[in-house]
């Protein structure tokens, strides 16, 4: 789950040292930017794209022929791909860290609310108790084979999915040999070594009172980073705004003085189930839980009661964060 996140610079190297192979497309509704250094000047964009379109095919909530959609119907899958199994790994993995803080069960939910593929929903006329009964990842059953729950238990994977399909994309790269490179899906994306000259990867977080204005860049070296918002996906109804965030724990679209989250983690499906997560804890559960997480970074930004734009950030990521 994103926002919008520019990624700095977007151009071929100067020529000290290898050129830069830049690939550019569309995947999963929006675009991806890949930018990698070989001595051999390959260009992988076939692979690239053939690897996310069986993504899709995997994930994808919104083709009906897709692995998750044919669970979603069936209440029980065999598996035809890894991705569906390594995603339910991760996802017990974080459910479990965060005390159900994040929940990719939350599907019936989302719907009822009117996000996804259901539009034209009174958030106002929701029973939540009546759909709390289908949510929970203790009601999910899998193993390396199969993936299994009862009617009415539905999975929607995409606080997770966009960030693993990065940390794919990457893998691909170092089976090729390739170990300098930075891909981007959609906002979430992972950088590997350096730039000529030993230069580190600089990305861009939105400012989120400022659509397409930086809040702040960051350099980044073997590294992920993945930031959720609430200010890009929200519906209105009857003049009121909802927020796409929605605690699983309770059902509800709570406000928030968070506006972005943005998690720093070893690999981006790590960093992109927590920064869903950390939006529906909070910050100062946020700040409590990273106390004994070093493994982890993050930069929030939210308002204070002034409505001034304020910010934090962990001490691990401090020195890498210039602010505008």
């Amino acid at each position: 789950m994103s926002t919008l996140l520019t990624v700095l610079p977007l151009v071929t190297m100067a020529a000290t040292g290898e050129d830069m192979v830049s690939i550019d497309g569309e995947a999963q509704g929006t675009t991806y930017h890949i930018r990698y250094f070989d001595p051999r000047n390959r260009n992988f964009k076939h692979s690239i794209d053939s690897i996310l379109t069986e993504f899709d095919q995997c994930l994808s909530l919104y083709r009906t022929d897709s692995e998750l959609s044919a669970f979603n119907r069936n209440a029980r899958h065999a598996f035809r791909s890894q991705w569906f199994y390594e995603v339910l790994v991760k996802s017990k993995e974080i459910y479990e860290s965060t005390g159900g803080a994040f929940d990719p069960t939350i599907m019936p939910l989302s719907e009822a609310y009117g996000f996804g593929n259901k539009k034209h929903v009174d958030p106002e006329n929701v029973n939540v108790d009546s759909l709390l009964q289908f949510i929970g990842f203790k009601q999910i059953d899998f193993n390396q084979k199969e993936v299994k729950t009862r009617p009415g238990v539905k999975l929607d994977f995409d606080g997770i999915a966009q960030g693993y399909s990065v940390d794919i994309l990457g893998a691909f790269l170092k089976s090729r040999g390739i170990d300098r490179f930075m891909v981007e899906i959609g906002g979430e994306l992972i950088c590997s070594g350096n730039k000529n000259g030993g230069a580190s990867w600089v990305t861009g977080i939105e400012n989120p009172l400022k659509p397409a204005v930086l809040a702040a860049t960051v350099a980044l070296t073997n590294r992920a980073m993945t930031t959720a918002g609430n200010y890009h996906n929200h519906i209105s109804r009857n003049g009121i705004t909802y927020n796409h965030i929605i605690d699983p724990r309770t059902g509800a679209m709570e406000q928030t003085q968070l506006l972005s989250v943005t998690v720093f983690a070893k690999d981006a499906i790590t960093a992109d189930g927590y920064d869903t997560a950390f939006f529906v804890m909070g910050l100062e559960a946020t700040k409590t839980f990273l106390k004994n997480r070093q493994d982890i970074d993050v930069y929030m930004l939210f308002t204070n009661e002034e409505g001034q734009l304020m910010s934090f950030a962990t001490d691990g990521i401090k020195d890498l964060i210039q602010e505008k």
